[in-house]
């Protein structure tokens, strides 16, 4: 589901998919231990380790993921700031580089009425 808006999930929903998400991995755990459990059965020596170590892990994640709080609204923290402001318009009317009224050398256009020394 997308949203459209920037606002954060409600607080039922966020319960949800973190209980989902715990459940999934308390799933993967059970499905490690049963794996870790028929490998020492079948006498597969040290291979027997890398589900066990799983079965072990994998619960202290779930607890830290789940009681994690609320998700962040975004991943970067702060969004970057865009000015939403007007086109300006080119008073020549050409397809040139924009002018900033003073022919373009970088200077402030003075004011009507004082000199430019």
């Amino acid at each position: 589901m997308h949203m459209v808006t920037q606002a954060r999930r409600s607080l039922s929903d966020d319960i949800s998919y973190r209980q989902r998400r715990y459940l999934l991995m308390m799933g993967i755990r059970a499905a490690c231990f049963v794996i870790a459990v028929i490998m020492f059965v079948n006498h597969l020596g040290w291979l027997t380790v890398i589900p066990a170590v799983g079965a072990i892990v994998i619960p202290y994640f779930a607890v830290v993921f789940a009681n994690g709080g609320r998700e962040p609204n975004n991943v970067r923290g702060f969004m970057e700031y865009l000015p939403n402001l007007p086109a300006t318009r080119d008073p020549a009317g050409g397809s040139g580089p924009p002018s900033d009224g003073n022919g373009a050398n970088g200077h402030r256009p003075s004011r009507p009425g004082t000199a430019d020394n």
